[in-house]
């Protein structure tokens, strides 16, 4: 069993804050100050360009790969550090389509994160008007599956609300209509069990910054299903993806497997502090982690609904149907939230009145819960929110 009061232990949390918003941006483990400073000083500082060869920087995308790789059910060898979602999100969805060439439309739905619909919006644009990309309700996903589809691209888990959809039918179905996948695990990894090899899912992205702790800006992950990775062809053709990067070709030759999804050069300081996160992920069953965040959610909901009859749940109610993080709905949700931030409970607030609370076991507890829970109340009962400096939108929400 996962012991995660050992874990929280390993996080620099802020004394007096109860932090929800680790789907947005997870906390600082502890050693990662030290880790990002060795490799500051002792690795850049005193290897210099030599630290590519001494330190291991050339490897150190795949190996933290694999380390994620067991959190999402993939197989080994199959995953890659680098370069932001957006840019993964491309890769994955062109390389799909190319495998698909006789079709030309891309499905996804309205709960998708919307830079992933404006990455295949320039992407389609790009490759002629005859390609299409489909815009759907979440729950007309299934029905809208048909055989002049492409590539079916989809958020597991929903950034708002925290609905999930089910990754292992939505798979099956695609494949029986001939559709290739993309599934974006942004909120899904380190959040949820995901077993990518189970469902045979064939391309699948994410980030590092949010539940894997990685700090702002962390790199992304890719992966590539075994029997795709070595005829998918990457159209953001990097000289780190190159067969032999330091031939120095003038003409690309696609590397062996997944090195062929990496593009620039690898951000060794953020990976650095993901190499620091992930000595705590190396301790955790991701069964642990999902039974203990639905055990909080569940006691989130129940201690909001009793107490704070003004805020509507917008997330599902079933925890198996539901991610790590919980949403209400209120007209005042922005003003709302900017109050219980200011009495020591970060959440976020997504348009157009969405409050949201992430919950991460591996720092949050009961505790943590209750008096998240007390705060609300107090502001939501007493209209601690209705002040006007709560209700200027800064940049971000």
């Amino acid at each position: 069993m996962t012991d995660f009061a050992a874990t929280k232990a390993m996080f620099d949390l802020p004394e007096g804050m109860i932090y929800l918003d680790g789907n947005s941006l997870g906390p600082l483990p502890k050693t990662a100050k030290a880790r990002v400073a060795s490799m500051i000083e002792d690795e850049w500082g005193q290897m210099l360009i030599t630290g590519w060869n001494k330190a291991g920087w050339m490897q150190q995308p795949l190996s933290i790969g694999d380390r994620i790789g067991r959190l999402i059910g993939a197989e080994p060898g199959h995953v890659v550090m680098g370069d932001t979602l957006s840019i993964k999100v491309y890769q994955a969805v062109a390389s799909a389509l190319e495998l698909n060439p006789t079709r030309r439309v891309v499905l996804s739905d309205n709960g998708n994160f919307p830079s992933d619909l404006y990455i295949v919006q320039g992407l389609l644009k790009s490759l002629g008007a005859d390609f299409e990309l489909r815009v759907v309700d979440p729950e007309d996903v299934a029905a809208n599956i048909t055989e002049d589809l492409a590539v079916l691209m989809l958020t597991e888990v929903d950034y708002r609300t925290g609905r999930m959809h089910d990754m292992k039918a939505l798979t099956e179905l695609a494949h029986a209509k001939g559709v290739m996948t993309v599934w974006d695990l942004a909120h899904s990894a380190g959040a949820v069990p995901v077993d990518l090899a189970g469902c045979q899912a064939d391309f699948a992205v994410g980030c590092s910054y949010k539940y894997l702790n990685s700090g702002p800006g962390g790199p992304a992950f890719i992966y590539v299903a075994p029997r795709h990775v070595d005829a998918a062809r990457p159209a953001l053709s990097g000289w780190l993806g190159h067969e032999a990067p330091f031939a120095f070709d003038l003409d690309y030759r696609p590397g062996t497997g997944i090195e062929r999804m990496r593009v620039g050069t690898p951000p060794m300081i953020q990976l650095a502090a993901l190499d620091a996160s992930m000595e705590i992920w190396d301790q955790v069953e991701m069964a642990d982690v999902r039974a203990k965040s639905i055990t909080l959610c569940d006691r989130f909901i129940a201690g909001i609904e009793a107490s704070c009859p003004e805020l509507t749940l917008a997330s599902p109610r079933d925890g198996t149907t539901r991610g790590s993080q919980v949403s209400f709905a209120f007209e005042e949700g922005y003003a709302a939230m900017q109050a219980v931030i200011a009495r020591g409970v970060i959440g976020d607030f997504r348009a157009p009145d969405i409050m949201r609370f992430g919950f991460t076991p591996l720092y949050i507890d009961d505790a943590d819960v209750d008096g998240a829970v007390a705060i609300i109340a107090d502001v939501m009962n007493n209209r601690l929110w209705d002040r006007p400096e709560y209700k200027i939108r800064a940049a971000v929400t």
